[in-house]
């Protein structure tokens, strides 16, 4: 899994009406780790609002669907953006 820089540089946090990003970002990345059957140690995760964003390499476009699913089926998600690549 590949963890982004964090953002928080000291500025108050921002007022969300919905379930906070990180929250989202790290429930997807946790549910993307523990699945048996994708290989997510290339894969970032992003959140804006409900919709998560899915980047970096995997290993194929079965996989990708998968863990687009995955991604899908975490609480609160309402879209998947899928931005994976592979060979």
């Amino acid at each position: 899994m590949v963890f982004k820089e964090g953002t928080f540089k000291g500025e108050p946090p921002e007022h969300f009406d919905g379930p906070h990003p990180a929250w989202l970002e790290t429930a997807v990345a946790d549910a993307l780790s523990i699945a048996g059957d994708v290989d997510a140690s290339d894969v970032t995760v992003t959140c804006k609002g409900t919709r998560i964003i899915l980047s970096g390499s995997i290993g194929s476009a079965e996989e990708a669907g998968r863990a687009v699913a995955i991604a899908a089926a975490v609480k609160e998600v309402r879209e998947v953006d899928n931005r994976l690549s592979w060979l």
